[in-house]
């Protein structure tokens, strides 16, 4: 067993985590990262699959992200926008296919008008709150004990509206049946994109790409650190007190003046604490669980589909592949498209063969952008409920009345110990932009409460 002594340790060599080792190292201060898997990144995975630069995790930038932005710039990093020249497409219930341009979808005009009337009730719901305190929300209990799909049955009777609404925080962001979260949830949700109509504007929210993959923030900074970070090396167990913290795993002990735990907090569990987390740690965590969402990468040999006038953009809350785009590579002379399946027809799929879950897949790709979807040249599912050290995707959430009763406890540092990750954000919630702020904020307390050592 090797040990070794630092001012701060931290476990976990995501986005946050690295922000936080870096601002901490800027400070005049020393880290050690420990990192269970044998890259770093965390949910930002860029590799090649098949010849294939595919973004297996998180790849969007948006412009209301100026954290990471900032970082962006920092790092010397380039981006370019989402290809959006041409039409989208819209599925409906009845499996009619429409080409539209603009927001919103080629819906019957009292549909369109039921939508527009739900986002604009959201709109003013979500101006209402502060994305770092959801729960001081003026109505904050009353809406984290209704289901967002409860308070959408209460505004509207109109089934397609409530199904598209809903698939824009269900579906495209939470990965949870909008049974399963409750309004005050779905509103944070929007919150931390500004507003709701920001979270439903495709235009807006997935923006722009980083030139050779988003992974790269965490590995340029990682790099930086040099041998602080420590690949393969789960944390077994924390133990504290009065003088510091010890971090052990299977090889290492960090003994630190403090500890960033910058895991997901489904994961905090995994870890055994000497004293054991306070009661209400133990409480929150268990009403917070990660959502479902399969990413599915389609290689083609071009991007065929612009040729036929399509921008890429598809979406239907009836199609197994609830929203796709063009996800084609800077200078890339082949064409990517990325579709998403969420929360139980992802459960659904995986019941089935690699196979067959295939095809439906494709299938579901083919009633958007016709037969030739039905052939890529590399095909790739990133399945982040497979990954040990995720177990699920995009972020974690509260059920119902867990935020307004846990939330403002989410980040409560616990003597030495404190917690960080883009799940614990709330401007940037469950993006990197969140993850960066998150690693800042929480890196700052701790420079504000200590000297280097000499």
């Amino acid at each position: 067993m090797t040990k070794i002594e630092r001012d701060v340790v931290i476990i976990g060599a995501g986005a946050s985590g690295l922000t936080a080792a870096s601002d901490l190292v800027a400070a005049g201060l020393t880290v050690a990262v420990l990192e269970a898997r044998d890259r770093v990144g965390g949910r930002l995975w860029t590799d090649d699959v098949d010849g294939a630069m595919l973004e297996i995790g998180g790849q969007w930038v948006s412009p209301d992200q100026t954290a990471l932005k900032d970082t962006l710039a920092q790092l010397g990093l380039a981006t370019y926008p989402r290809y959006r020249e041409g039409k989208s497409i819209y599925v409906n219930k009845a499996g009619a296919v429409t080409r539209f341009e603009g927001e919103i979808f080629p819906v019957p005009a009292a549909t369109e008008l039921a939508i527009v009337t739900l986002i604009e009730k959201l709109d003013v719901l979500v101006a209402e709150m502060d994305p770092d305190r959801p729960w001081e929300h003026p109505r904050a209990a009353e809406l984290d004990a209704v289901s967002f799909s409860a308070w959408l049955e209460a505004e509207t009777d109109d089934q397609e509206a409530r199904d598209n609404i809903g698939m824009f925080i269900a579906g495209a962001m939470l990965t949870k049946p909008a049974h399963a979260f409750s309004t005050l949830q779905a509103l944070h949700m929007a919150a931390s994109a500004g507003s709701f109509s920001n979270l439903v504007d495709a235009d807006f929210i997935l923006d722009e790409r980083v030139v050779g993959g988003l992974q790269q923030v965490p590995l340029l900074l990682a790099e930086r650190l040099g041998a602080d970070v420590h690949l393969g090396q789960p944390v077994r167990s924390i133990r504290s007190n009065d003088e510091g913290v010890v971090a052990v795993t299977d090889d290492l002990e960090v003994h630190a003046r403090f500890v960033i735990v910058a895991v997901p907090p489904v994961l905090i569990s995994r870890i055994s604490f000497d004293p054991p987390l306070p009661r209400r740690q133990h409480q929150l965590h268990q009403h917070l669980s990660m959502g479902f969402v399969i990413k599915v990468h389609a290689v083609y040999e071009t991007p065929f589909w612009r040729a036929d006038g399509l921008s890429g953009t598809a979406f239907s809350p009836y199609e197994l592949v609830h929203e796709a785009y063009d996800n084609t590579n800077f200078e890339d002379p082949r064409g990517t498209l990325v579709g998403f399946v969420s929360d139980e027809n992802a459960d659904g799929v995986f019941a089935l063969t690699a196979q067959e879950r295939k095809t439906r897949i494709l299938e579901s790709l083919s009633h958007y952008y016709g037969e030739q979807a039905m052939n890529p040249v590399v095909y790739y599912e990133s399945d982040w409920g497979t990954e040990e050290w995720t177990r699920g995707a995009y972020a974690a959430s509260f059920d119902l009345g867990g935020l307004a009763r846990y939330g403002a406890d989410l980040r409560t540092p616990v003597g030495p110990i404190s917690f960080a990750c883009s799940d614990m954000a709330g401007k940037g919630f469950q993006h990197v932009d969140g993850a960066i702020r998150v690693g800042q904020e929480t890196a700052a307390v701790i420079v504000a409460q200590t000297a280097p050592l000499t």
